[in-house]
């Protein structure tokens, strides 16, 4: 059996939103030292603070500051810090509920190891030197002495400068592996051809292969060779540059579009170039174009040939 092939993959992208009247005051609030919680209907202040009350669901706007010491309810340690986390030394993730909130908050504790950590101990907020307005102004909590500071007082929210939207991060890492039928059809067209997999029991073409037919429910064995060239189906036209395609030679507009290649009965998607993006239509007749070292197609291209007609491709959009 051949080696089925495995790598790294990242999927990451920025996730911008705005903030309401009570999330801006919090977030303002961090940037300011001060740590603001919401007094619900039933009394309870809730650190971080929500817009919405957990018991009765009505908005609610009243902001109360707390203090900036508090008590861990729960722990668990953390021995090899992972990139991006608040700290690039041991630390512990912790609940702190802090001294005026009834709930708590999820943050991280700067110890210099785990049975330095225990339910029940004090800790203080360590605030960041450079602050923006976002969760990050709180760099840590770090142990200290002392009882409970007084109780939450009122607050009114205000701030010069707002923070009306935070941008954040969002990251994965992790290993694919795609399977045996996949891993064929990426090793075929490193060798610039396309194949599929033939259905026993409908008979249908599936490029990609996926090692099971999707009507069918049944195992897939018999490859099948397709294309290379193909009619597009559908397209849409892209005027944004999505973040990954940032940093290769492709401007706006340009064209992706679903293309059912010759015996295959499943569309893949490709970026269809040398045509204006006006220009293309369905039922476009279209072959691969290949880079010198390229794995896979990096665009299709028109042939030159008739249109398709649509009763040959209708079950395929």
């Amino acid at each position: 059996m051949p080696e089925v092939l495995s790598a790294p993959l990242v999927v990451e992208f920025p996730f911008t939103r705005s903030l309401g009247p009570v999330q801006s005051a919090f977030l303002t609030g961090l940037r300011e030292r001060t740590v603001l919680g919401v007094r619900g209907a039933d009394g309870k202040v809730l650190v971080p603070p929500v817009e919405y009350d957990p018991v009765t669901a009505e908005e609610i706007r009243h902001l109360v500051e707390v203090a900036p010491t508090g008590t861990v309810t729960t722990w668990a340690w953390n021995p090899t810090p992972r990139r991006d986390q608040p700290l690039s030394t041991p630390f512990a993730w912790v609940m702190v509920k802090l001294d005026g909130a009834d709930t708590a908050l999820l943050h991280v504790l700067d110890a210099p190891r785990a049975d330095a950590v225990s339910t029940g101990m004090r800790v203080r907020i360590r605030w960041a030197g450079e602050r923006s307005g976002a969760i990050t102004d709180i760099a840590c909590f770090e142990p200290c002495e002392g009882g409970a500071a007084t109780g939450a007082a009122p607050h009114d929210g205000h701030f010069e400068n707002l923070v009306t939207g935070i941008t954040t991060p969002a990251r994965l890492d992790y290993t694919y592996s795609p399977g045996r039928a996949p891993t064929d059809y990426i090793n075929a067209l490193a060798e610039r051809r396309t194949v599929g997999e033939r259905c026993p029991s409908c008979r249908k073409v599936y490029v990609p292969p996926r090692g099971a037919c999707p009507t069918c429910g049944i195992a897939t064995e018999e490859r099948v060779e397709v294309g290379p060239r193909g009619t597009v189906t559908t397209f849409c036209i892209v005027n944004i540059k999505a973040a990954y395609t940032a940093n290769l030679d492709i401007e706006v507009p340009y064209v992706y579009g679903h293309i059912a290649l010759d015996g295959a009965d499943l569309a893949l998607h490709g970026r269809i170039g040398g045509i204006p993006y006006d220009q293309v239509r369905m039922g476009l007749r279209v072959e691969p174009v290949w880079t010198e070292d390229g794995r896979h197609p990096d665009h299709y291209r028109p042939t030159g040939e008739p249109d398709a007609d649509y009763d040959v491709y209708k079950e395929l959009i």
